[in-house]
């Protein structure tokens, strides 16, 4: 008998991540200062099992908007570079203005795919950096690959993920909501999602079977702080286009159902200091 099953489509996945990042570029920007007290963080720790100081020349994979390019920025100083990459050049182009307006001429630019980064010069890099980033790409050993294409001998690799979906309710509570709603099937084999490389050694592993050594792992917890739940809900319904996708097959009347129970469930998670959405990170290095 053929075979019947649906199989993930990695052209149309990334067409469709692509129109999302697109639309949802003004936003990620926009809300810019709680990415930085968020994941800044996080990020520094990151910067250093990179090895990244003064002078480096850094390539920063699906860099969106920016806020950690800037972070090395800062880091690397006049005598350093770093090129932002990704697949959307409308949030790229919010990368650029930010460095143009903060002063920053060690900064650039490049449209590439994630997982296209042998079109790179071989060996150019001191370091490479990914802040969640590599669970959006379908081929994660071609991005890995092509990491370790544009790294120096010697040079490290760092990418940041989301942990598992138990630990990372402030954005798993919604997608677990809007899949029940939407009646959606389980994600297809092979297919990659948020929390695609947060279970336990399985970022490790990653950079194990794609060549590298000395591979470490941390991981960190990294609450999202804001005022109240409804700011935590405002943040995901504009900056999280894949929320809206999975909406899509919905009334507009059962959409606003969807994200009533969304801001509902999220409000289990406001204190009297304020909202603290779960969240875990897991950060991984390895060396070329």
């Amino acid at each position: 008998m053929p075979d019947t099953k649906q199989k993930f489509d990695h052209l149309q996945y990334k067409h469709t991540t692509l129109l999302q990042w697109e639309a949802a570029a003004e936003a990620w920007h926009r809300w810019g200062a709680l990415l930085t007290a968020w994941l800044g963080g996080p990020t520094e720790i990151m910067l250093d099992m990179a090895g990244i100081t003064a002078g480096s020349r850094v390539l920063d994979v699906a860099a969106g908007a920016g806020d950690q390019t800037i972070s090395v920025a800062k880091r690397i100083g006049p005598d350093g570079h770093v090129l932002a990459t990704d697949l959307s050049p409308g949030i790229l182009e919010f990368a650029a203005a930010r460095a143009r307006d903060e002063g920053y001429d060690n900064v650039a630019i490049r449209t590439i795919d994630g997982e296209s980064l042998t079109d790179l010069e071989e060996g150019s890099f001191d370091a490479v950096i990914s802040r969640v980033g590599m669970i959006y790409f379908p081929d994660q050993q071609r991005a890995l690959a092509g990491m370790r294409h544009a790294l120096k001998p010697g040079g490290k690799v760092a990418a940041m993920v989301y942990s598992t979906a138990e630990n990372n309710a402030f954005f798993s509570a919604p997608v677990g909501i809007i899949r029940r709603r939407a009646q959606l099937p389980p994600p297809l084999a092979g297919q990659p999602g948020p929390f695609s490389l947060g279970g336990e050694g399985v970022l490790e592993a990653a950079f194990v079977k794609a060549g590298f050594s000395s591979v470490e792992v941390k991981v960190i917890d990294a609450p999202v702080l804001l005022a109240t739940a409804l700011e935590c809900l405002q943040f995901e319904k504009e900056s999280f286009g894949a929320l809206h996708q999975m909406l899509s097959s919905l009334s507009e009347s059962e959409k606003d159902a969807a994200w009533q129970e969304i801001e509902e469930r999220l409000g289990e998670f406001q204190t009297a200091d304020g909202f603290r959405g779960p969240c875990e990170l897991v950060i991984a290095v390895g060396t070329k």
